[in-house]
């Protein structure tokens, strides 16, 4: 009831303001579970995706939404369960991966569809990065369950970080064929099987999605990038300190020259009564 009313509310907003286009509509079956595995550009595709199927989809977030304390954290969990999120705790990387894997194995043995982002967070930089092999793959080789790629596209540019008010422009939602995994039935813990299972999605996204593959993981060109942003902002700092020493010595050396000046016996004047 809840979704049904976020969805009616929420996803018509979003349908009408941005008027995202679709592709592919047609691969998503009308029962049973699936898997819908994409690209992520933008917190909005977990809202624009939802917003365009009739079935209801259920992605995964992180916990700290549903516990902040006072009204506002409670009105932001609300809103989270409202649009199909379910709570995963983040604390060690192992415990994260393995409640995504039952949280998603249990929406699907109720016969619903999964929303799953196999580069595991959001692309920095709009480029397609390399997929995370444990959750998508052993979801999808316990579950048996089809796996349909998704691709976003320009959703990071609606609302860019920092930027509060939203760009109205049109996104678009490119939808897959179904990939069959069942060869590979009772090898989801094969972490040959697993890359190749993830390989196998991410190359269908990317020919969906257009976008420039970088073959690392998308939290590693995080770090990257957070660490050449403190080098240059170490750089920046170095430079404005190397600009006040250096004039602070031009004018410890103007004031020494105009004291030197003015010293008794200096200049034509002193010359002048020697003489």
């Amino acid at each position: 009831m809840f979704y049904g009313a976020m969805k009616l509310s929420v996803g018509s907003a979003l349908k009408l303001t941005f008027r995202p286009w679709v592709e592919g509509l047609e691969n998503v079956p009308a029962e049973g579970p699936a898997i819908l595995a994409s690209n992520h550009l933008s917190f909005s595709d977990s809202f624009f995706l939802p917003a365009v199927l009739d079935r209801k989809v259920t992605f995964i977030a992180k916990a700290e939404y549903f516990t902040s304390p006072g009204l506002k954290g409670k009105l932001t969990a609300a809103f989270f369960k409202g649009v199909g999120q379910l709570p995963v705790d983040r604390s060690g990387v192992r415990g994260a991966g393995e409640a995504a894997i039952r949280s998603g194995l249990e929406v699907l043995a109720r016969g619903e569809l999964f929303g799953i982002y196999p580069e595991g967070t959001r692309s920095p930089d709009g480029r397609l990065y390399r997929g995370k092999p444990g959750g998508l793959a052993r979801v999808a080789l316990r579950s048996g369950a089809p796996v349909i790629p998704v691709a976003m596209i320009d959703t990071e540019k609606i609302q860019p970080p920092g930027k509060v008010v939203p760009k109205l422009m049109r996104p678009g939602i490119r939808i897959g064929k179904p990939l069959d995994f069942s060869r590979y039935q009772g090898m989801d813990n094969d972490r040959f099987i697993q890359r190749a299972v993830t390989d196998e999605v991410m190359y269908a996204i990317l020919k969906l999605s257009g976008q420039e593959y970088v073959d690392i993981y998308a939290t590693a060109a995080k770090r990257q990038l957070a660490e050449a942003a403190k080098a240059e902002k170490a750089a920046r700092e170095a430079a404005k300190t190397a600009d006040k020493a250096d004039g602070a010595a031009d004018e410890a050396t103007d004031r020494a020259t105009g004291e030197a000046g003015r010293a008794p016996g200096h200049g034509s004047g002193s010359g002048d009564k020697a003489a």
